[in-house]
C-alpha cells in the first residue's frame, strides 16, 4: 500500500511539474524585458508622434503595473491618460512584432519602428519585417487579428516563441 501511494504521489508531482514547465514556456501576455512593457517606451506618446519619429521613452518615476508587466511613461499626464484607458493605448498584440503575430508566431520589437492605423499602435522587430507587413496592411492586421487570441500558446507548439532579450 505504501508503494502504491508513493507513486501515486510522484505521479501527481510529475504532473504538476510539467504543467508547470510548459505553462512558463509560453510568451506572456505581455511583450517586455528588464526595462518594462515595450521595452520601456511610453506606448502614449506614440499618438503625438509624426510618422518617422524615434519612440519616447519613459522612466521609473512614472510607471504602472498592468497585466503583468510594468509600462513607462514620459510624464505623469501620459500615465494616467493610460490609466484611464489602457486599451486605447496599449500595443496591438501585446506589444509583440506585428509582422510575426500575422504569420502566427511572437518576436521582441524595436519601439522605433512602428505605426498607428484607425487609432492603434502597431510595432515591429525591425524595419525589414516592418516593410514586408506593410505591403498588405488590411491582410497583415486581419490575419494578426486572427491569430492573436492563441497565437502565444500555438508558438510555444511549434517552438517559435519570443526570446527573452536585454
Amino acid at each position: 500500500m505504501q508503494n502504491y501511494l508513493w507513486r501515486v504521489r510522484c505521479v501527481i508531482a510529475a504532473g504538476l511539474l510539467i504543467g508547470a514547465l510548459s505553462a512558463s514556456a509560453a510568451d506572456p501576455d505581455i511583450f517586455a524585458n528588464k526595462r518594462g512593457a515595450i521595452r520601456g517606451a511610453d506606448p502614449v506618446a506614440y499618438f503625438s508622434l509624426q510618422p518617422g519619429d524615434k519612440a519616447v521613452y519613459g522612466t521609473d518615476e512614472y510607471a504602472y503595473e498592468y497585466m503583468g508587466a510594468t509600462w513607462k511613461f514620459a510624464s505623469a499626464e501620459n500615465r494616467e491618460l493610460f490609466i484611464a484607458d489602457p486599451e486605447k493605448y496599449a500595443p496591438q498584440y501585446g506589444g509583440y512584432c506585428a509582422f510575426a503575430v500575422s504569420h502566427n508566431f511572437t518576436k521582441s520589437v524595436k519601439p522605433d519602428v512602428w505605426e498607428i492605423i484607425d487609432d492603434k499602435l502597431y510595432l515591429n522587430f525591425n524595419r525589414r519585417t516592418y516593410k514586408k507587413w506593410a505591403k498588405d496592411k488590411p491582410g497583415s492586421i486581419n490575419r494578426g487579428d486572427e491569430n492573436w487570441p492563441t497565437v502565444l500558446t500555438s508558438c510555444e507548439a511549434h517552438n517559435n516563441c519570443a526570446k527573452p532579450t536585454k
